[in-house]
């Protein structure tokens, strides 16, 4: 019998995407044949990007893996996982708080797609502490990102800034 093609599925709102993000994406493309990062377009969230250019930057963040496919979606994650046939959802996971948040969602998920598995990847801890939106304060304040972002998210925020 032959093995079944794991489509794994790492969405999250990358507003910027981040070194921790990445961290994330490149141990998740590890664990199955094809991962599809997608950008979630919620518009009752305020973003400093657009969809299009963060699913550009993570273009330009993610071409050394191949076999990944940057997209962007709205409604509910188990839709467009199914609609990309994922078995699959990758969450990175900080802090406690995290968890308890993430492991209701993948409850729900798993509820509304029996189909699916979620897997919880804690960042490399020189990671841990980062998210979009400290970034996006440091560098409102002109601070140095660079060791928190891929240079085309640095350029991308000094622009914006």
């Amino acid at each position: 019998m032959a093995k079944k093609k794991t489509i794994g599925l790492y969405p999250g709102s990358f507003d910027p995407v981040t070194n921790g993000h990445l961290d994330i994406a490149q141990r998740a493309y590890k664990m199955c044949d094809q991962l599809h990062i997608a950008v979630v377009a919620n518009p009752s969230k305020k973003v400093l990007f657009s969809v299009e250019k963060r699913v550009e930057l993570l273009n330009k963040t993610t071409r050394h893996l191949s076999n990944v496919v940057i997209s962007s979606f709205n409604g509910l994650l188990v839709d467009y996982a199914r609609q990309i046939k994922a078995n699959m959802i990758f969450r990175g996971l900080r802090a406690v708080a995290d968890f308890e948040y993430e492991f209701q969602m993948a409850l729900i998920n798993r509820s509304l797609y029996p189909g699916i598995e979620v897997v919880f990847l804690v960042p490399n801890e020189k990671f841990i502490f980062l998210s979009s939106s400290a970034i996006k304060e440091v560098a409102t304040l002109k601070g140095d990102v660079s060791g928190f972002v891929p240079s085309a998210v640095e350029k991308a925020l000094r622009d914006a800034f």
